[in-house]
């Protein structure tokens, strides 16, 4: 296939549903105006995030075009929300610092997109093999299992771009109260608790000082055992909505909408 008539299929398949074409090209221009400030106030790394977004927004066409797939209109929109939210807002816009839960919530719906995926991927080759007879509840453990090893993936980068480049992916947080061995006087082995720590001295070896006020600097622990847990919470959400349709036959809307489908000729 043409680069040109795969465009005008990408284009003709997002126009099926025209709320979703239009939700996909408000956001396209969006991402196109942030581009532009970025590049006019030389920020390159953010006009990269940007270029990437674009790439991204053409992936679930490719997707549908390349593995005879269909994605339906609502999962479309929400990727494509997901991925503005994380990208732009999240990234460039700085709303992972200065919003609260905004990391929480975008992990929470990764959970739950992620179980959708896994559910669906496996469903279809289940429904079309004539060796493989899964039940719903081994169907529901697949997808749950897939959503929970894209969530551990995306940490196990998130501590490689911290190790490597310092990135502070798995943000740090302030805690008043740890329970340290290492810090046991008495080398005991035990626990040794440290209450209400008030501030945090760090001295560097050329002699250099930092206070961190309110308490002591947990490094990422605390930020990746939340984004497990909640991406936990997106999982169970939908395997529960995904059993519930498959074992008693009910019609689902939210599953429904958030299925993969073959794709029909």
């Amino acid at each position: 296939m043409k680069l040109i008539d795969y465009k005008n299929s990408l284009v003709n398949d997002y126009k099926k549903n025209k709320r979703t074409f239009t939700f996909y090209l408000v956001l396209r221009g969006l991402v196109i105006l942030t581009l532009v400030r970025c590049l006019i106030t030389r920020n390159y790394e953010s006009a990269a995030i940007c270029i990437l977004s674009l790439l991204l927004f053409l992936m679930p066409a490719f997707l549908q075009e390349k593995m005879k797939i269909e994605f339906p209109a609502v999962f479309q929109a929400i990727i494509f929300g997901f991925i503005y939210a994380a990208e732009i807002l999240g990234e460039v816009n700085h709303y992972y610092v200065i919003i609260p839960g905004w990391d929480t919530m975008l992990h929470t719906m990764n959970g739950f997109l992620c179980a959708a995926i896994g559910f669906s991927l496996i469903y279809l080759l289940n429904r079309s093999s004539k060796h493989i007879n899964l039940s719903p509840f081994y169907l529901t453990l697949v997808a749950f299992c897939f959503s929970m090893t894209v969530g551990v993936i995306w940490e196990f980068f998130e501590f490689t771009m911290d190790q490597l480049f310092y990135l502070d992916m798995q943000k740090d947080f302030i805690v008043k109260e740890i329970g340290s061995v290492t810090l046991d006087p008495e080398n005991s082995g035990m626990p040794f608790i440290i209450n209400n720590i008030s501030e945090t001295i760090i001295k560097t070896a050329d002699g250099q000082s930092y206070v961190v006020p309110g308490g002591y600097l947990d490094i990422g622990i605390i930020d990746t055992m939340k984004d497990l847990l909640v991406n936990l919470v997106g999982a169970v959400a939908f395997s529960i909505i995904g059993y519930t349709t498959l074992k008693f036959s009910k019609k689902s809307v939210i599953a429904d909408n958030l299925m993969i489908k073959p794709k029909e000729d």
